[in-house]
């Protein structure tokens, strides 16, 4: 009976574990998946990063700068060489020995003052030997003038023949071009005896005598080397040459006024005026010759010395200007690197002109609107990817500025 009963009652319902089991492994799944996602978007995120810090490293940094307008007028200032506005050798015209000299070097002389005197002899003979051809040409003219005459007068009365009379005529007229001739050798060896006395043909200074008493004259006449006897040169006004280069050229008008300095007297100034240029650039050099009228009348000035040509070209003049540093001097010419509107490099070739120093004017190639870059590579080239950084700023240094 207590076994019956024992089985009498109801069974009991078995537990679902396969439920909470699905749970966990969902879950699990999930979290497996956020695993695997989590650590593939850490690589892509790394990878991204790697790519980025590899095209940053390999995209070369640098700085611009733009070019800059002098604020200041443009003293362009070029070499000199000083001259004498009228400097002449003097020569003989004669042959002969130097009798006396009356002026010396740094001796002021005024146009028509008598230098030296040549002795020759010959001359002075040569001239005696004329002047007595001279009379026997005029008396045998004389003779046969009144010849002609009185047989031209015959010839009326038919008293002598026409041919005969046509004779002294023409013989006449043969003397007279002996006469004549007589005439012009007096004046010829007058004029060659007149050239013993060396006269200064114009106000100056003598700066160089090379003759001494009793020196040998050689006029070169006789096929002698001619010998320069004086050297005169008029100093109260000078001629400033200067060759300007091609850039500037279209400056330089005449009129314009124009100053010069001498390393010698430092801080004094001597106004000049430009006198006239070339009209021409020299297909050599490429530059243009000027002249620089400076008057000199107190002396200060010496022909054939050194000085520096200050222009002033005006504001509408001055130039473009870039730092030093910011050049490559390539075997095609100067150049700068430029960076373009996608931040790549473009090599523009340009002419340098004046060198301030810390910052050098650009005479062509650049319109002022570009981004030059500062200390580029030797190496750069067309089109290299750039990155353009900002500048260090230092403390403010008020030491110097640019032009």
């Amino acid at each position: 009976m207590p076994q019956q009963h024992a089985d009498a009652r109801p069974p009991h319902k078995p537990r679902k574990p396969h439920k909470r089991h699905g749970w966990l492994i969902v879950i699990a799944a999930l979290v497996v998946i956020g695993l695997a996602a989590q650590g593939i978007w850490s690589r892509y995120n790394a990878q991204a990063a790697l790519e980025r810090d590899a095209k940053a490293a390999s995209t070369l940094s640098v700085q611009v700068v733009s070019p800059q307008r002098s604020t200041r007028t443009l003293d362009l200032v070029l070499p000199g060489n000083v001259q004498a506005f009228l400097d002449t050798p003097i020569f003989a015209r004669t042959n002969g020995y130097l009798r006396k000299w009356y002026a010396d070097i740094g001796a002021h002389v005024k146009a028509g003052q008598l230098l030296a005197e040549i002795d020759a002899p010959e001359v002075d003979d040569q001239l005696r030997a004329a002047r007595a051809d001279l009379a026997n040409a005029q008396a045998n003219f004389a003779l046969a003038k009144t010849t002609a005459a009185r047989w031209t007068g015959m010839l009326q009365n038919r008293s002598v023949s026409k041919q005969d009379a046509d004779e002294k005529v023409a013989d006449m007229l043969a003397k007279q071009g002996t006469l004549d001739a007589a005439r012009y050798n007096v004046s010829r060896l007058t004029q060659l005896q007149s050239y013993q006395k060396v006269l200064a043909p114009f106000d100056g200074i003598v700066t160089a005598r090379n003759v001494d008493v009793g020196a040998l004259i050689d006029a070169g006449s006789s096929g002698g080397q001619q010998k320069e006897m004086f050297h005169l040169a008029q100093a109260d006004r000078l001629r400033v040459y200067v060759n300007v280069p091609q850039a500037y050229v279209q400056q330089i008008r005449a009129r314009d006024a124009a100053y010069l300095t001498l390393n010698e007297t430092q801080g004094k100034r001597y106004p000049g005026v430009i006198a006239r240029a070339a009209g021409a650039v020299d297909p050599t050099q490429r530059t243009m010759l000027v002249e620089v009228d400076v008057d000199n009348r107190n002396g200060e000035l010496l022909p054939g010395a050194y000085a520096q040509v200050h222009f002033a070209l005006g504001a509408n003049a001055a130039p473009l200007t870039l730092p030093g540093n910011a050049f490559l001097f390539r075997p095609d010419g100067v150049k700068v690197a430029t960076v373009d509107q996608n931040n790549r490099v473009k090599l523009v070739k340009v002419t340098l002109g004046t060198d301030f120093g810390t910052r050098v004017a650009i005479a062509s190639g650049l319109d002022g609107h570009e981004r030059v870059i500062v200390n580029p590579q030797d190496s750069i080239v067309d089109a290299t990817p750039v990155r353009i950084v900002a500048p260090h700023v230092s403390a403010p240094n008020n030491a110097g500025s640019h032009p």
